[in-house]
């Protein structure tokens, strides 16, 4: 596929308003520039703080045309850089608010680059963003809510409650992963010949914050921060590998701190350790105040991740590093955590749903990223448009949708019950079987929080010739984060050690399936059921939608009647 056609997907249809005037989101922001020799490197590739420098300032941009008022940047996502950029090339960056919270906004960035002479354009990468709307003083800021349009619009912002949730685990990721056993001991570096200490990477350097490099503020800008830290990362980075570093991968950056003009920013980094084709280098930026180099503040730390390719684009491979005693061995420690949690983030998360495998083995390092998966996905799959409905069972509408070669299955009903208690008797998944037919036996396995749990499902075969079906499923429920907010219970397989496969029964696997509950009225709900088919699943539904069975309608009427019996049951949380 062409670079063009590639940046077509990533376009939307345009939205007609109905007045015919073409919808542009009001926080749109966009911003072309040109390469020229003084934003690249020695070897005239485009600088990655100076593309982060853009990215921030468009991205701030946005957030204030939403907020109204100064915004500042707290944080940035993981970036993955997927292509580099040459002088004469031009950068295209657009960014737009994708929901607001209280005091803070998640901004998207796209970043797409083109060649002028040849007309060719394609993807570079793209990043979430937080800012923090600041007000007069001490004030707080109430931002108004984001009021989506488009159907990615949407999208963005339901999911956008997802990523916040884990933006907000990402430091105890790493920390639980740490601490835990599943991080195998590292081989004694001592014993291998090939060993580059870690103090021999080390760079120490000042910048002193003047006007240009603050914002409307006063206070030194973001993006400015990033750009010194991507660059003494390099200059390290440089001293590992003895060649040209190419920066591909930056984990979340996490702004602690203000700094204002006048400071003293000092950079530290070091490469904290190396892996087969790729190494991770650390660095801090601290401000020593004007007022005293006693008093400093940890602005911020990240984590970089850099390759060499030779001349022919293969990756070079690498020494290992023997790490400083003390923090440098819980550098070293930490660096292998974030290799895991990158993998498992771009495993489970970046990859477009047929390319993930269905049941993704379970542990406590990748659980959030797996309930992000399991909500995000269900979420994606309530906001599809171009439903067809099938049929109408007793006032239940069953509906289906056939997309890049995959079905969707869709059941909608009221019922005369409060939403809240709608949402706690369908997340007690212990009760299940009292409506569904489908889930004969039951067994929590684990309970991972309050609203993620694990458990294994028997369900009886569809050819009676067949052994039974078992699946493992994560059943990931959420409460609105906002008023309009839907309630949640997603569900999806995933695999564990302590629940293997058996002869006896068939291991049956589900995609993304779940809830969404609408609150209709104070004493009514709207439920939609979605599923995605898998060949284990497929039998259940098609027999319906043929009108082969009446099992569906039956367990609808017995939903409906298990809600209505047990409307005024007092329950605890789930």
């Amino acid at each position: 596929m062409s670079g063009s056609k590639q940046l077509e997907l990533l376009e939307e249809p345009p939205f007609i308003l109905e007045n015919g005037d073409k919808y542009i989101n009001p926080t749109e922001v966009k911003m072309s520039q040109f390469i020229l020799p003084c934003h690249a490197n020695h070897c005239g590739e485009l600088s990655e703080g100076q593309l982060l420098k853009w990215m921030d300032t468009t991205a701030c941009l946005s957030a204030e045309r939403h907020a109204h008022c100064p915004c500042v940047t707290a944080s940035m996502d993981d970036i993955d850089f997927e292509q580099r950029l040459s002088v004469g090339h031009v950068v295209n960056i657009k960014a737009k608010v994708n929901r607001a919270f209280n005091t803070s906004l998640e901004v998207g960035i796209i970043i797409t680059s083109e060649d002028p002479c040849s007309g060719r354009q394609w993807k570079v990468c793209n990043a979430f963003a937080t800012f923090v709307a600041k007000g007069q003083g001490s004030e707080k800021v109430q931002l108004k809510a984001v009021i989506p349009r488009t159907s990615q619009e949407k999208i963005e912002y339901s999911i956008a409650a997802e990523r916040r949730r884990m933006r907000l685990h990402h430091l105890e990721s790493i920390k639980d992963l740490v601490s835990s056993s599943t991080i195998q001991k590292e081989p004694d570096v001592e014993e291998s010949q090939h060993v580059v200490p870690a103090e021999k990477t080390r760079v120490e350097t000042v910048e002193l914050v003047l006007p240009p490099h603050a914002n409307h503020q006063g206070n030194s800008f973001g993006g400015q921060i990033m750009a010194w830290m991507e660059s003494a990362a390099t200059i390290s980075a440089s001293r590992f590998c003895k060649g040209h570093p190419v920066l591909k991968t930056i984990d979340m950056f996490h702004f602690r701190g203000p700094s204002q003009v006048g400071d003293r920013i000092t950079l530290k980094a070091i490469v904290n350790n190396a892996f087969k084709e790729s190494f991770e280098v650390g660095v801090c930026a601290e401000a020593y105040h004007q007022e005293g180099w006693e008093r400093k503040t940890h602005i911020n730390s990240a984590f970089m991740t850099f390759v060499v390719p030779d001349k022919g684009g293969k990756l070079c491979t690498f020494p290992r590093v023997k790490p400083e005693p003390g923090d440098g061995e819980r550098r070293f420690r930490e660096a292998s955590a974030r290799k895991k949690i990158r993998l498992d983030r771009k495993y489970i998360i970046s990859c477009k749903q047929t390319e993930v495998p269905l049941s993704v083995p379970w542990d406590p390092s990748n659980q959030v990223y797996l309930s992000y998966n399991n909500v995000s996905a269900l979420k994606m799959l309530a906001a599809k448009q171009n439903w067809v409905l099938n049929c109408v069972q007793n006032k239940a509408k069953l509906s289906t949708l056939e997309e890049d070669q995959l079905l969707f299955f869709k059941v909608e009903m009221i019922v005369s019950v409060n939403v809240k208690q709608v949402f706690v008797l369908l997340s007690d998944m212990s009760r299940r079987h009292e409506w569904d037919t489908h889930y004969q036996r039951f067994k929590l396995i684990q309970k991972v929080d309050k609203d993620d749990v694990i458990y294994h499902v028997v369900s009886p075969s569809v050819n009676k010739a067949s052994n039974f079906q078992d699946f493992v499923l994560l059943a990931s429920r959420r409460v609105p984060c906002a008023d309009g907010d839907p309630y949640l219970i997603a569900l999806r397989s995933v695999s564990l050690p302590a629940v293997p496969p058996t002869k006896d029964l068939d291991r049956g696997e589900v995609s993304c399936a779940g809830f969404t509950l609408c609150e209709e009225g104070v004493t009514s709900t709207k439920i939609a059921y979605y599923i995605q088919t898998t060949p284990q699943v497929l039998p259940y539904i098609t027999r319906d939608i043929t009108g082969l069975s009446s099992d569906l309608c039956k367990i609808i009427e017995a939903c409906n009647k298990f809600l209505e019996q047990n409307k005024d049951t007092t329950h605890l949380a789930v």
